[in-house]
């Protein structure tokens, strides 16, 4: 994306914040904007098309960070997923991206609202992916509604919490306390059986051929996760991991052939799993060649 594009998408972001997106006109983003009704279009089709773009910004640079988290750590450990939840939360707090959502949301757009369902599609799935990390397969049934269960539990605790102690108040405490009461329930309907909606579904919800590069970070995070299971006791052999990992998130373009270097001398350990891993990685290599 060329920079004044990219000036475009943040002098509009903070436009919509002040006065609305709905009562913004296209005539206002050019004269906030500076640029031509030309320029406009050349870059955007529509105001839609445009408020897409600001959510796409916001979104891609939030998870980039928040999956660069994992990069190193101990994927099963809650207290990450519980750092990289506050961090989300945070970003999107501070991004004012919460009041565009509901503007959306109560507006009459199916574009948008469509647009926005995909993105909470994904954020589902990477909390319900996050949850599988950190659990054994006995809970890997229940993942879904637990998943849905925590962003509800979250909203409404986060929002009562605030309300208590100052909008300002530190969110840790009362994320902490939601991701604990949620992996205690998981541990309970392993027991009881108790589901209301298989994970299957998810593939039904979020087709990967609604959006392109959907979950890929998703899919390298999981695909690492599980290899790292294989031999957690292994130093070498997860450190190894973590190269490949920080390869594919942090370089740009990632190094093709250290990462299949590494890939081969680790080719005694889960090697159809390894081979899952370096056909995900070559597929999406292949699409930005």
């Amino acid at each position: 994306m060329n920079d004044r594009k990219q000036h475009v998408i943040k002098k509009a972001h903070q436009l919509f914040i002040d006065k609305g997106f709905q009562n913004t006109s296209i005539q206002d983003i050019l004269d906030f904007t500076g640029i031509s009704k030309g320029t406009f279009y050349n870059y955007f089709s529509s105001k839609n098309e445009l408020l897409m773009a600001i959510f796409k910004t916001a979104f891609q640079q939030m998870e980039n960070n928040r999956n660069a988290m994992l990069v190193g750590q101990d994927h099963s450990d809650p207290e990450i997923l519980i750092k990289q939840i506050e961090f989300q939360m945070k970003t999107n707090r501070e991004n004012n991206i919460i009041p565009l959502f509901e503007e959306v949301f109560y507006s009459s757009d199916h574009e948008l609202k469509q647009y926005l369902e995909i993105g909470n599609l994904k954020t589902l799935r990477w909390a319900y992916e996050r949850l599988a990390d950190i659990t054994d397969e006995s809970c890997h049934p229940y993942l879904l509604d637990a998943a849905i269960m925590l962003r509800g539990i979250l909203q409404q605790n986060i929002r009562l919490y605030l309300k208590a102690n100052g909008v300002n108040a530190e969110i840790h405490p009362v994320v902490s306390y939601s991701v604990n009461r949620i992996l205690n329930m998981l541990k309970e309907l392993s027991i009881s059986g108790e589901r209301l909606l298989p994970p299957e579904i998810l593939d039904q919800w979020l087709p990967a051929s609604r959006t392109e590069d959907l979950d890929f970070r998703t899919k390298i995070h999981s695909a690492i996760s599980r290899l790292k299971k294989l031999d957690c006791d292994n130093n070498e052999f997860l450190q190894k991991l973590d190269f490949i990992e920080e390869e594919i998130i942090k370089t740009e373009p990632p190094r093709k052939f250290l990462i299949d270097s590494v890939i081969l001398s680790m080719a005694n350990i889960g090697e159809n799993k390894l081979a899952e891993l370096k056909e995900l990685i070559d597929d999406k290599l292949l699409e930005k060649a």
